[in-house]
């Protein structure tokens, strides 16, 4: 006898290796295509498989640009109806799918599907690669190209290639101007929402990044990541030309172009390049003027950040800088540099 579903259902299938039932005798045999790997109906476009030939009907719509199922409200078509009947209820709010567990409301089933997953701590699809294991079909569809190489999205414009769709959305945000998410303090515009929410903490102080050895707390999660390999000891990015190691990756990106030549960074007044962005940006202050640092002791005004904190030295007496041999102190790092060439009697 078979388990009954929450209609009253009699569930008479049950899969050998899942224990998933099922009502109908063609779901059944579909879904045991999942585990055997059998995917019978093959596109003669582009040779995808499905495991059901509903799903290869609709998958050849993205080729033909057949969108059948029209919302009578705003005109949007789609390509499949359960997509059009999710899409209304949308637009009136109707969200009949109740997580029984936390209460969560959703316009359709799989979104339900794939939250449950969240408490069950479910992760039905494995790479089989490298065995690690994804909530969402998607997000391993996504994983996997991390293996093979393949980066399916393709910016226009450029012709810069991503793993990930969002990836692309927003570089292409950098030829279009577009900065969608804006900060109503200082009117400053991002390209990503999460670059906004990192900017509001330089206003609200926030810091919710502490670093569980010395206390260090931080604004973005992959600062306190780098920060913490300065106490383990950790240089996970490794030159293959001269084997110089890096906590960074931008850094590491940054030194490969002394190798390379490369200076992608290049100012559209006076055409100079430069091998990292911040270079640019300080670089072109000299056309514009700007001197965006200022002292709070003299109001002198600076270029660079560097350059206010050597100055706001003048003001404290500060001298961080010690040279080991004679004890003598200085404000710059430079100058220490220079002045150790007396005692080794070698001149820079």
């Amino acid at each position: 006898m078979g388990r009954k579903c929450s209609h009253g259902c009699v569930r008479q299938y049950c899969c050998d290796l899942c224990s998933k039932t099922f009502t109908q005798k063609r779901a059944f045999i579909t879904h045991k295509r999942l585990h055997g790997g059998g995917r019978p109906y093959c596109c003669d476009v582009c040779s995808k498989t499905f495991t059901q030939k509903s799903t290869l009907i609709k998958h050849k719509r993205l080729h033909s640009g057949e969108r059948p199922y029209c919302c009578d409200v705003c005109s949007k078509t789609f390509t499949r109806k359960s997509n059009l009947i999710i899409h209304k209820r949308v637009r009136s709010g109707e969200r009949p799918y109740c997580c029984e567990v936390c209460g969560m409301t959703f316009a359709g089933k799989s979104n339900l599907i794939k939250h449950e997953r969240v408490h069950s701590g479910e992760c039905p699809y494995c790479c089989d690669v490298c065995s690690k294991t994804f909530t969402h079909r998607s997000t391993l569809i996504t994983h996997k190209r991390l293996h093979s190489g393949e980066r399916a999205y393709c910016c226009d414009v450029c012709l810069k290639t991503y793993i990930y769709r969002n990836n692309l959305i927003k570089h292409k945000r950098l030829h279009g101007a577009e900065r969608p998410y804006c900060f109503d303090v200082c009117s400053k515009t991002y390209t990503e929402k999460c670059k906004l929410i990192t900017h509001k903490r330089v206003h609200t102080g926030e810091r919710p990044y502490c670093c569980d050895v010395c206390s260090k707390t931080f604004t973005r999660k992959d600062n306190l990541v780098t920060h913490k390999r300065v106490h383990s000891g950790e240089r996970p990015y490794c030159c293959d030309v001269c084997s110089k190691t890096f906590t960074r990756k931008d850094n590491f990106i940054t030194h490969q172009r002394v190798h390379s030549g490369e200076r992608p960074y290049c100012c559209d007044v006076c055409s100079k390049t430069y091998t990292e962005k911040r270079k640019l940006i300080t670089h072109k202050r000299v056309h514009s003027g700007e001197r965006p640092y200022c002292c709070d002791v003299c109001s002198k005004t600076f270029t660079r950040k560097d350059n206010l904190i050597t100055h706001k030295l003048v003001h404290s007496g500060e001298r961080p800088y010690c040279c080991d041999v004679c004890n003598k102190t200085f404000t710059q790092r430079g100058h220490l540099i220079s002045h150790i060439h007396i005692h080794s009697c070698e001149r820079p």
